[in-house]
């Protein structure tokens, strides 16, 4: 695999610094399928720009994550423009990174791209469960024609038969889906946004408890207040501390498999958006290899 030097990868680590990589960050950045704001394509390359400001010392954890995880970042490559094939693209990257026994981090990039991105999961665990953060349920059969859309794109991760999705922060969903989630209530689990302060995080405990977790994290699961720049902004949605206790619940009691973050749209002049997706991307990896 070709890697970007130390210095010019996710958290800008200085390349006189050798470590061995447990973790390896895909910027994925496609965007085929937006149906509202655009600009995902731009979203893995700034969120690695501003990940070279995130302070590497974690004051929670007491220490700095990266020289205990060893994270590399692949060199940009070109991604497909047919998004079924593209979907494939990243399937195949991902497959080769599992076999090294390493743990990928994609950047998106629009949602669509996470079918692709679990395939492999898929086929290495009997059962794997997607921790889902969005403010949509991605539930559709198909959007404007288009089944890999990325209003679809849980839709065609449970077509996967041993996929389940535990879902938070969903405040936007149609009656269609509605329909097909009510079918398959033993497959899908949502903690709605507007239930927030009900939420039984001990339920959720158990229902993660030593099960094989993928996380996908559609960034448009924040409120619009912290995070507008993702191109279907939401009210209601998650803050930074609720967010991070559900993602360290994940850590503490099951077994986090890979992630995928999505949907950051950068908008020019306001780096605090895209910092806040790549402090996020440390926060999970640091989580996933040192939060027990």
């Amino acid at each position: 695999m070709n890697y970007l030097s130390n210095k010019n990868g996710f958290l800008g680590i200085d390349n006189k610094f050798n470590f061995k990589e447990k973790a390896v960050i895909i910027p994925f950045g496609l965007e085929k399928t937006v149906s509202y704001g655009g600009g995902t394509k731009n979203g893995p390359r700034e969120i690695i720009r501003a990940s070279h400001q995130v302070e590497l010392y974690d004051e929670e954890l007491n220490c700095e994550p990266y020289k205990k995880i060893g994270i590399k970042t692949l060199k940009p490559f070109k991604i497909n423009q047919n998004i079924k094939k593209a979907i494939s693209q990243i399937s195949i990257i991902n497959e080769k990174i599992l076999d090294k026994k390493l743990f990928p981090m994609t950047f998106g990039g629009e949602h669509s791209i996470t079918p692709g991105c679990i395939s492999p999961f898929v086929k290495k665990y009997n059962k794997i469960c997607l921790l889902h953060f969005d403010a949509h349920a991605d539930l559709r059969e198909s959007y404007n024609g288009n089944k890999f859309s990325h209003a679809s794109a849980i839709k065609r991760c449970l077509d996967y038969k041993n996929v389940s999705v535990i879902s938070f922060g969903i405040r936007n969903i149609s009656s269609s889906e509605v329909i097909f989630l009510k079918k398959n209530s033993s497959r899908i689990n949502i903690f709605w946004a507007k239930d927030k302060m009900k939420w039984d995080l001990k339920k959720f405990t158990k229902m993660i408890k030593n099960k094989n977790i993928y996380i996908t994290f559609d960034v448009d699961g924040f409120d619009a207040s912290i995070m507008p720049a993702t191109g279907t902004p939401e009210p209601g949605g998650l803050f930074w501390d609720e967010t991070l206790n559900i993602i360290k619940i994940a850590c503490k009691n099951s077994n986090i498999v890979g992630a995928d973050i999505n949907e950051l749209s950068p908008i020019k002049g306001f780096s605090s958006y895209n910092f806040l997706v790549a402090k996020l991307a440390y926060k999970i990896l640091s989580y996933k290899f040192l939060y027990k």
